[in-house]
């Protein structure tokens, strides 16, 4: 059944058969499950020949299912009544009613003047909803007569953009492009490509290299002990290549340069396990470029226990009535302490 079928549509079905006659015969059909999509109708015409058919309740959309499946059951009168079952498969097919849809309205590229014929800008990327030939996606630019000898070139299959010579930043510094995805149905979307001419790129997201982590951290440890030590680089050049580093300061830490580009992560607040266990640190790393590259690692940081909570009981007093003459080992009252540390340190004995 196509999709965008009109509700109403009638599909007919084979009619059921029963040996039986009169109202032993099949007096009713059904489907199971119930969906919203198809019903049964059935009775006799007027030649007296019956019918049954299923009809579309609701348009179909191939994209949001492809296929469904339910049982139509034809029940004859008799006491107890008896039914029989067949298999339904419903396969939508598909017609072009989906238009390409870019991945980006505006996709941005930065090229540097110097080079050569052939080099890749950036790829364009349009996905279409629909199957076959009619989710089958082309590209092309679209340029005005006064502009056939671009400078630009597009694979029509790929959506690569390449140039086609050497761009030169003093004749000009930017150059905007119209990509044209068009799918096998005729449908098509524009995206609006922005390519900057630039002496340097911004190419290379900066490294971090954890170099140690010393956990678990005994919570009892003292201020600006160093607990992770790692490096960062970028290997690109001039602010592109400048790297600043920062971690949250929500958490208990700081962290100090040591020289060139390695750092320290050093405890800036005493620790307490019994309030926070464990702290999982993000470092992050941005360069100086515009629009900045970043990265980020995570420092898994593990609080180590000390006993430095005494056992606390339930309650400040206990009391309780007993009769006189229990035998010995009768049960009083029972105590209960509890600690707050972890481990052999919460052990309580009386």
């Amino acid at each position: 059944i196509a999709e965008r079928s009109d509700p109403g549509s009638r599909f007919p079905l084979e009619v059921a058969r029963d040996l039986d006659i009169g109202s032993n015969s099949i007096q009713a059909y059904s489907i199971s499950p119930e969906n919203e999509y198809f019903s049964v109708s059935y009775g006799s015409r007027s030649n007296g020949d019956k019918y049954v058919e299923l009809v579309l309740e609701k348009t179909l959309d191939r994209e949001e299912q492809a296929e469904m499946s339910f049982s139509v059951i034809a029940e004859d009168g008799g006491t107890p009544p008896r039914s029989g079952t067949v298999k339904i498969s419903i396969i939508i097919l598909d017609i072009n009613d989906n238009a390409p849809i870019f991945m980006q309205e505006r996709y941005i590229g930065k090229v540097l003047e110097n080079m050569p014929e052939g080099s890749v800008v950036l790829s364009v990327l349009a996905t279409d909803k629909d199957v076959g030939v009619n989710g089958d996606v082309s590209y092309q630019l679209n340029q005005a007569a006064e502009q056939k000898d671009s400078t630009f070139v597009i694979d029509p299959r790929t959506g690569e953009i390449k140039l086609t010579k050497p761009l030169d930043f003093e004749a000009a510094q930017t150059h905007e492009l119209s990509v044209r995805a068009t799918d096998g149905g005729g449908l098509s979307a524009i995206c609006k490509v922005l390519v900057e001419v630039v002496i340097d790129v911004n190419n290379y997201v900066p490294e971090i290299v954890i170099m140690s982590v010393f956990s678990p951290v005994p919570e009892d440890t003292p201020l600006g002990t160093v607990i992770a030590i790692f490096s960062v680089q970028d290997r690109d050049s001039g602010a592109n290549g400048e790297v600043q580093c920062s971690i949250s300061d929500s958490h208990p830490f700081r962290l100090e340069k040591t020289f060139d580009n390695y750092y320290r992560v050093v405890t800036a607040e005493l620790l307490d396990r019994e309030r926070v266990s464990e702290y999982n640190v993000t470092v992050r790393a941005a360069d100086g470029g515009s629009p900045a590259l970043q990265s980020s690692a995570v420092l898994a940081l593990r609080v180590l226990d000390v006993n430095d909570n005494a056992p606390v009981f339930a309650e400040e007093r206990y009391s309780a009535r007993l009769a006189e003459n229990n035998a010995a080992g009768a049960l009083v009252l029972t105590v209960r302490a509890t600690d707050a540390d972890w481990g052999q340190n919460a052990r309580v004995r009386y």
